[in-house]
């Protein structure tokens, strides 16, 4: 059940040892009712919360859906403050949120190949240990229709700067745009999920499949 409201910094020091913890509250700016989640939630109306106002990450990441179930628009939200839902989104397509699901942070190293056809077939940019806010400003100018996960877990965006939808990578192999969220096979920006952890800055490359 839903608790009264408590203030983030009690919140805060009541966090604990556990590996994920979010509080969402009903109203923006974290007022009204509180419900707290350590674990996934298929349903957050089921748990008897009625709208995501604001959200509050003690330990992530997080990813929350646009429908219950895990399905439809992805919201990835790393451990800080989140007042209003304009500052988990800015796609400007939804502001609902009906489900939360833990994310694995796998490991420190990372790596991400994506590919301009399905099936991993076409020109293709491959980034190790690195963010990369632009594909364009990288001359990658190419759609991505494929992806393949070899180490870390990441979040790509459908335009530059980190913008628009968004669509969580988790270690494994995506042969088309359906099989990671996407309706159109365009992505020109991702970064790691790192769970607050450092990184040195790595590097990526582009090619053309031969």
């Amino acid at each position: 059940m839903a608790t009264d409201h408590q203030n983030p910094t009690t919140k805060q020091k009541q966090s604990g040892s556990s590996a994920f913890k979010l509080v969402i509250y009903e109203q923006e700016n974290f007022q009204g009712r509180c419900h707290e989640l350590t674990g996934p939630c298929n349903n957050l109306q089921e748990a008897d919360v009625e709208k995501v106002g604001s959200i509050l990450v003690l330990c992530g990441p997080w990813v929350g859906y646009e429908q219950p179930g895990c399905k439809g628009e992805q919201f990835v939200f790393e451990k800080g403050e989140y007042p209003r839902w304009d500052a988990w989104t800015n796609s400007r397509r939804s502001d609902c949120i009906f489900s939360f699901c833990p994310i694995k942070v796998d490991g420190q190293e990372h790596k991400i190949v994506l590919y301009e056809n399905p099936s991993f077939a076409g020109k293709k940019i491959e980034i190790i240990d690195d963010d990369v806010p632009s594909f364009h400003a990288h001359g990658y100018q190419e759609k991505v229709s494929s992806v393949r996960v070899q180490n870390g877990t990441w979040v790509a965006y459908q335009y530059p700067g980190y913008r628009g939808y968004q669509y969580l990578f988790e270690k494994g192999e995506y042969k088309e745009c359906a099989e990671f969220g996407a309706q159109l096979p365009q992505i020109q920006s991702v970064r790691r999920i790192r769970d607050m952890q450092w990184h040195q800055r790595g590097h990526f490359l582009q090619w053309t499949s031969p």
